[in-house]
């Protein structure tokens, strides 16, 4: 790694040395036209991201200390179009359940949303307003395990009720974590959302409401 004074969001050894084998594994299979550039360092590329992710800065005001940002960006594309973000996120997730005595793959789960105010930079078309919580934006939709760890998000607009993006998290959840074999709502989530657990596992005890 080319020397730099160290940023706050920078990845510590310990950290890199958990995704460093993945990553590297992804770019030796890197083949042919279109294959990203390989003469910058992997885990600047990594810092450059979590950067932008800390800050909230356009990729284009990214320090000139890292790498150019269109490659910095194209690596990210790529990582989010191919799974290999994905992968890292479960990687991580799953070697924390097992530190915490549990099994790799979660079989509870909780649902829950929110809604948050967006910037004036977000188009309007997806945007919405929470008419319980006087919120105009986003709400995101999430679906975690009994750790906190996420397992499934969806962004819709405030406006998009939780019996809606309740269902779609479950779809989600179904088809990403098969293992999953009861869900825990609260009182938000009405009995739609219920019904149609039980029916995407096609048992009725699967699916558990409390308030």
């Amino acid at each position: 790694m080319s020397p730099r004074r160290a940023y706050p969001s920078d990845l510590s050894d310990a950290r890199w040395a958990l995704i460093e084998p993945a990553l590297t594994a992804w770019r030796a299979a890197r083949r042919g036209p279109g294959a990203a550039a390989r003469v910058h360092d992997l885990r600047e590329i990594v810092n450059a991201i979590l950067y932008v992710c800390r800050t909230g800065i356009a990729w284009a005001y990214l320090p000139h200390d890292f790498p150019p940002y269109k490659t910095v960006y194209d690596y990210y594309a790529k990582w989010e179009a191919d799974g290999t973000t994905e992968a890292l996120h479960e990687l991580l997730r799953n070697q924390v359940r097992v530190a915490s005595g549990r099994e790799d793959t979660p079989t509870a789960a909780i649902l829950d949303s929110q809604s948050v105010k967006t910037s004036c930079n977000v188009n309007e078309s997806s945007q919405g307003i929470d008419a319980g919580k006087k919120i105009k934006g986003r709400k995101r939709h999430i679906a975690t395990g009994v750790l906190g760890l996420l397992l499934v998000v969806i962004v819709t607009a405030a406006s998009v009720q939780n019996s809606v993006g309740g269902q779609e998290v479950l779809d989600c959840l179904t088809v990403d974590h098969p293992t999953v074999s009861k869900v825990w709502v609260d009182g938000g989530y009405n009995t739609a959302v219920v019904r149609h657990g039980a029916q995407r596992r096609n048992r009725q005890d699967l699916w558990t409401k409390i308030f």
